[in-house]
């Protein structure tokens, strides 16, 4: 079988190769009936496909190679099909609110293209993004529910006995292996108790971004009684704030309501840098939507079997 390396540097994008767990999206309670089936254990490994993913783990959104067309691009992922049982053109935006109206126009014209050479065009995850278009939080609150309101001004009070700081990454600290572990050792705990799992970042990975001072990412802290009990990595990005990746310390950051504390940081945040959104990924749509005021950005993913 064709590795990453071998069977897609050629490629003008991002592309690399995984087994695909086929169930990762389908709704909860459907995956439950399916893992209630008889010999679930032993035919479901029937259902990690070794695939070809063009677009990456790490952007919210394909990196498209606007620079060809969309049908030679097309052409040129086909060629994935004699190595793999699948190819999965992944995270496609929907329309232009996130990415502009150049990049939206290509991505349906890559849509059109695939489809026309046999792709199946799939509905991937929703991007949760709070469109920042009021002055302070009080505004925020005001377009939420009394009930909501009310819980979310209850847990900020967790905020008296938190210390919250803001690092860059490059940032000295990030030289040393303890620190380095600690962190990764939250994002694993986050990553453990999702229901949702995409890939696991590795420490190397973590220990490069961390480092990099060029990348301009913002690391938000919280400590408690001197402890770090949690994190946020943000990024710019052009109008933007991207909450990419987020470590906590488990009961800690419960009992602490980090979830919301964070929440609420992230975009006076965003509003003290004058952004226009708030970006809070993917997983946040299924988990907050109809309770924190969020829009959605859809995406495409064109599937060849």
């Amino acid at each position: 079988m064709a590795t990453a390396e071998t069977a897609c540097d050629w490629l003008p994008a991002p592309a690399f190769a995984a087994d695909f767990d086929l169930l990762t999206t389908v709704e909860p309670a459907v995956r439950h009936r399916l893992e209630a089936l008889p010999g679930f254990a032993y035919w479901h490994r029937w259902l990690h496909p070794h695939t070809a993913f063009v677009g990456t783990t790490v952007s919210e959104y394909a990196l498209l190679p606007v620079s060809i067309a969309p049908s030679e691009f097309v052409t040129a992922c086909l060629r994935l099909a004699s190595d793999f049982p699948f190819v999965i053109i992944k995270d496609i935006p929907f329309d232009g609110e996130l990415v502009g109206a150049a990049a939206a126009d290509y991505a349906a014209r890559l849509v059109e293209a695939g489809r026309a050479a046999g792709f199946l065009v799939v509905d991937g995850q929703a991007l949760a993004h709070v469109p920042i278009d009021f002055n302070d939080l009080d505004a925020y609150f005001a377009r939420l529910s009394s009930g909501r309101r009310r819980d979310i001004r209850r847990k900020l009070r967790s905020r008296a006995r938190l210390e919250i700081a803001e690092l860059a990454t490059g940032d000295p600290r990030f030289s040393d292996e303890v620190t380095l572990a600690e962190y990764y050792a939250l994002y694993l705990n986050v990553y453990t108790q999702s229901e949702i799992h995409f890939d696991r970042l590795s420490p190397d990975f973590f220990r490069a971004i961390l480092q990099d001072a060029a990348c301009g990412g913002r690391v938000i802290t919280y400590r408690s009684d001197g402890r770090l009990i949690g994190y946020n990595l943000c990024f710019i990005c052009g109008d933007a704030l991207v909450d990419k990746y987020v470590g906590f310390d488990y009961p800690a950051a419960r009992e602490c309501n980090l979830y919301a504390v964070s929440w609420c940081h992230n975009i006076e945040l965003a509003l003290r840098l004058g952004l226009r959104r708030y970006i809070a990924g993917w997983t946040a749509w299924n988990h907050l939507r109809g309770a924190a005021a969020l829009a959605a950005a859809g995406s495409l993913t064109l599937a060849l079997r």
